[in-house]
């Protein structure tokens, strides 16, 4: 199983696919490397570099839950891009993942040759915030895969037209099954190192975003977002002219980026940096 040891000494798992344009990709808060399964294959010319944050998927959990944070998982991903010996590649981030990549861009901005949001940007919808409070650190209330998959379209709001098979999928990705029903892919401590954060001043992420200038820039939404509004997308649209914009029909937070509009952007992207 592919790892690496981080400077604080946690062992983090990651996966390495493909010949190319190194693309590191970021999931979610409560999200993991497997979330980035739906688009192997569909961007030739690119190395995939996928990481289980700490306390997620496959990676060691924190003794300290107060490193969950945004500049200690940042620090994580650039360590993990030393220890593969990669001076510089691109960023694919799905919600926590885009902003992951701006506070990469304030700490590394050299190491940067791209950065492709998926469902995030400077200013996050507080609704969508509340959702995600309402699930993080409790257990899964269904006892099987089966009935998580049933009612997962229920559960996610702004999602339409979706296989079955998909959220099965999704389940699976999301969930452990034991004896005693579903386990959460992650360290349930997350969520108290979410409230602690929440307690802080939050800052201005505009002049983090508006640096990306000089480097290709995509922008993925659902079009039933809850957590990136249409009015923060138009407003991106607008302080980086020349990015990769794009919302996806049917979708809610995040799309699964193997969607027609979701890879014809993330097509455009790739040869933007070639």
């Amino acid at each position: 199983m592919p790892n690496f040891k981080t400077s604080d000494g946690l062992t983090l798992y990651y996966t390495d696919q493909g010949e190319g344009t190194p693309i590191l990709c970021l999931s979610g808060l409560t999200r993991n490397s497997n979330d980035f399964s739906y688009i192997d294959g569909n961007l030739p010319g690119t190395r995939l570099i996928k990481m289980d944050y700490r306390g997620r998927g496959r990676s060691d959990w924190a003794t300290d839950y107060t490193t969950y944070s945004i500049p200690r998982e940042s620090m994580d991903a650039l360590e993990l891009m030393d220890h593969l010996q990669i001076d510089r590649f691109a960023i694919l981030g799905s919600s926590r993942g885009g902003l992951c990549a701006m506070t990469i861009g304030v700490i590394a901005m050299h190491r940067l040759i791209g950065v492709a949001f998926n469902d995030i940007g400077p200013e996050i919808d507080p609704q969508g915030i509340d959702v995600i409070m309402n699930f993080i650190g409790r257990a899964p209330i269904w006892k099987t895969l089966n009935e998580a998959a049933l009612a997962r379209p229920n559960a996610m709001v702004g999602f339409e037209n979706v296989p079955d098979s998909r959220w099965r999928e999704e389940c699976e990705k999301l969930f452990h099954q034991t004896p005693d029903g579903l386990m959460n892919t992650y360290d349930p401590k997350l969520r108290d190192a979410i409230l602690e954060a929440s307690l802080q001043d939050v800052p201005d992420l505009w002049p983090f975003f508006n640096a990306f200038t000089d480097i290709p820039v995509a922008v993925i939404r659902g079009e039933n977002s809850d957590l990136l509004s249409q009015q923060t997308f138009e407003k991106m649209q607008k302080s980086l002219p020349n990015a990769i914009m794009t919302n996806v029909k049917d979708r809610g937070h995040i799309p699964f980026l193997d969607e027609h509009e979701s890879l014809a952007a993330l097509t455009q992207w790739v040869k933007a940096m070639a």
